[in-house]
């Protein structure tokens, strides 16, 4: 993978889930002096066919392993000066159902990485988590800010803030040169199709129903996927050691009024709507405040939400092979088909 001019290798972990894939790829376009290695378990949602255009790019190199794993870890990490730590468990609904793979993969997946990183001699780890573990904001609240207390509200935020302690611990006992950034609910390409926006468009596109969570009055602030991605990038290369950066779209909606948005998007009708029973611990509301990473790094989301939920949605719409071998589970078949006999790590 090595060649001249390469200044920086990057280690991105969960590189074929939906934030990650699109950082991989915005790292290859924009960082021609850097290298990328994918570390990626290809769990549910991990999809190697998100990154089928790039799986021959010179620039890039996959590895299929777990974060769990110190010999995987320690592979892929080899020669490394950064690391962007996205790889978790991160679908509520699930994390209810069974929370045992949160804690092995958001925290002991952590201990693994940060551990290895040390051995390494990493020069900047970055822990990507979420605004979920603050907790729910009232609504007179104001936004979150880096100095909101973490308080989570179900096993998946629980395990994203008991990461990111142990991140700070290794910062202040071991000195290891990490930052943690926290965002707020992405969208965009690529999106597995369990998450609000993916499921509500497929849904819809078929006249089924759309279901919707209690009274469906949930706040959340959205973000576009690009637009978390290069702050990642911003934070991987000028963010203080030991800092923590909140990542907002500076975009608080209700859950029932994107889902009307996007219904009007598509000219389908507001009876798909179907009130459903609310999840336990569903948290009222999220909002984040960017002024730290505004002011330090001169960071700000690209994208309004206006422009981007279009983009959004005709994405889905020019790449319905793609969301229906994610329906169908033919993207799990991708990486025998591709990668049998190749040599992947």
């Amino acid at each position: 993978m090595s060649g001249r001019g390469i200044k920086r290798r990057v280690l991105v972990t969960g590189g074929a889930g939906f934030i990650g894939c699109n950082l991989v790829r915005l790292i290859l376009t924009e960082r021609p002096d850097w290298e990328v290695v994918n570390l990626d378990l290809l769990t549910y949602a991990g999809n190697l066919t998100s990154l089928a255009d790039v799986e021959d790019h010179p620039r890039y190199r996959f590895i299929r392993g777990d974060v769990a794993e110190p010999v995987d870890v320690a592979k892929a990490m080899e020669g490394c000066w950064g690391v962007l730590h996205l790889a978790a468990e991160s679908h509520v609904d699930r994390s209810i159902l069974d929370p045992g793979p949160f804690l092995r993969t958001n925290i002991i997946g952590t201990r693994v990485m940060l551990d290895a990183a040390r051995q390494c001699g990493v020069e900047r780890f970055v822990q990507v988590s979420t605004d979920e573990v603050y907790g729910s904001l009232q609504p007179e609240d104001p936004a979150f800010t880096e100095m909101n207390r973490l308080l989570p509200n179900s096993p998946y935020s629980a395990s994203k803030a008991g990461a990111d302690l142990l991140v700070r611990a290794y910062y202040k006992t071991f000195e290891l040169p990490v930052v943690i950034t926290r965002c707020s609910n992405n969208f965009g390409p690529y999106q597995f199709p369990e998450k609000l926006l993916p499921l509500l468009i497929r849904n819809a596109l078929a006249d089924k129903e759309i279901p919707v969570y209690g009274d469906g009055l949930q706040v959340r602030d959205w973000i576009f996927v690009e637009d978390h991605c290069r702050a990642l990038v911003e934070v991987l290369e000028k963010g203080r050691t030991g800092e923590t950066y909140n990542i907002g779209g500076n975009c608080e909606m209700r859950n029932l009024d994107i889902i009307r948005k996007v219904l009007e998007e598509l000219g389908k009708p507001e009876s798909l709507i179907t009130f459903v029973k609310d999840r336990p611990g569903h948290d009222r509301r999220y909002a984040m405040d960017n002024g730290r990473i505004e002011l330090e790094l001169g960071w700000t989301p690209a994208h309004t939400f206006a422009e981007a939920l279009p983009k959004t949605v005709q994405w889905y719409l020019d790449n319905l092979e793609w969301v229906q071998s994610v329906v169908t589970g033919g993207y799990l078949e991708y990486y025998q088909r591709q990668y049998a006999g190749r040599h992947s790590g």
